[in-house]
């Protein structure tokens, strides 16, 4: 898939270090770990594959943009979504979503679930375009500030979950 400015393609082991990059600019409190990603990788390919993980690369070859999926039965639930700020605004965030969403759809997933800090209206109002509605919150879920998740849900398949 093609952007404007970027082109998406499967995350694969070398992109964990521009990955992790572009993490800790803009997740500097609370970014994942190189283990974390390579665990989120092993378990997003072959047959049996339950995780999507994608990356947007600008017209030079840097990651400018990246996102993971992950599922269980009929639940997919958003890991993490990110864009390098040089490329907000531009529909990229609303592509990697796009993508995920179709994988989710792959997976059989009836509704796809994602935590979002409640002070990143910018993310909420993402989400809410492409219909996710919020349905509770978690307490203190994001360290350090101990700030709170919104927890939102998309039903994918026509069908609710409970």
């Amino acid at each position: 898939m093609t952007t404007a400015t970027a082109v998406l393609r499967e995350m694969r082991w070398w992109d964990i270090d521009p990955v992790l990059e572009l993490e800790h600019e803009l997740f500097p409190d609370d970014a994942w770990s190189t283990g974390m990603f390579w665990s989120e990788l092993a378990r997003a390919r072959g047959p049996r594959a339950t995780h999507r993980y994608v990356v947007a690369e600008d017209p030079d070859g840097r990651v400018v943009g990246y996102a993971g999926l992950a599922s269980a039965g009929d639940l997919a639930d958003v890991q993490t979504i990110a864009v390098s700020r040089s490329h907000w605004g531009g529909g990229l965030g609303s592509e990697l979503l796009t993508d995920l969403l179709r994988h989710a759809t792959a997976f059989e997933c009836a509704a796809v679930l994602l935590e979002v800090r409640v002070d990143n209206t910018r993310a909420q109002k993402l989400y809410e375009r492409f219909g996710f509605e919020p349905i509770g919150f978690r307490r203190g879920y994001y360290q350090p500030g101990n700030i709170d998740a919104l927890v939102m849900r998309l039903t994918v398949q026509g069908t609710e979950t409970d």
